[in-house]
């Protein structure tokens, strides 16, 4: 059975008094029986903080990008090594605002999916399309493009250690959400696309939608069969919102 997973996905947003408050409600509600993984992915300058407050539980740290560059003078930038030093397990790599904002191509998100391997860190590659490529009839293409990048990189081993998420550009942080079928749709197309490289690779790797869940449609998005969880937004924000949505992978498999 594939691994379910629901990740928090920060952005630029929290306090040092407001995480604290946040991750106190999110250890004190947080099912210890449930075999789902769960995670949140924060600014860098909350790292550590934030990391110390997770010790000894089972939620992941995660950063929201790292550096393509193994080390050097890339001012601002944080490695893979910094990422794990600070007690990192996960990194996300090609967000669409990462790519949109700060224009990481392709190319270098494949860089960046294979420094996190590097160094241990499992990456959880975005991809997605914007509004005008849906309607152009062209989702998939865009998708395949993401994905081959990185496929053609690495090895069914080394993809095996990712998480992919799916996220529609037209649907993150705007309130529209692709229906449950229309996010099947696409999950099914990524898992067929892995499945040309291994059919056990295919079986194994999670998939997570990103856009926009919220804990009045999380169990129907997540009780489609190729969906294993979410990549969620402002809902992460708040410990009682979160943990709604990660008690609803319990309609998984």
């Amino acid at each position: 059975m594939r691994k379910q997973w629901v990740l928090g996905n920060w952005k630029m947003n929290g306090s040092r008094e407001s995480n604290s408050h946040l991750i106190s409600g999110l250890l004190a509600g947080l099912n210890a029986e449930s075999s789902s993984g769960i995670g949140v992915c924060v600014p860098s300058v909350y790292l550590i903080e934030v990391g110390d407050k997770l010790a000894g539980s089972t939620v992941a740290l995660g950063a929201q990008t790292i550096s393509e560059h193994d080390e050097g003078a890339y001012t601002g930038e944080i490695s893979a090594k910094m990422a794990v030093d600070c007690g990192c397990s996960l990194v996300l790599v090609g967000h669409s605002e990462r790519r949109s904002l700060y224009g990481e191509t392709s190319e270098i998100v494949a860089k960046k999916f294979k420094q996190a391997l590097s160094n241990e860190l499992t990456p959880v590659l975005c991809v997605g399309e914007t509004l005008e490529q849906r309607e152009s009839g062209i989702t998939n293409e865009v998708i395949g493009e993401q994905l081959d990048a990185v496929i053609e990189c690495c090895n069914s081993d080394e993809l095996g250690r990712s998480i992919i998420a799916y996220e529609p550009v037209w649907a993150i942080g705007t309130g529209k959400t692709a229906s449950a079928e229309q996010a099947q749709e696409v999950h099914a197309f990524i898992r067929n696309k892995l499945a040309q490289k291994s059919n056990a690779l295919a079986e194994k790797i999670s998939i997570l939608y990103g856009g926009s869940v919220k804990a009045d449609n999380a169990k129907e998005i997540f009780s489609m069969s190729d969906i294993d969880g979410g990549l969620v937004g402002g809902a992460s924000l708040g410990a009682e919102s979160f943990l709604a949505i990660y008690n609803s992978t319990d309609v998984i498999g």
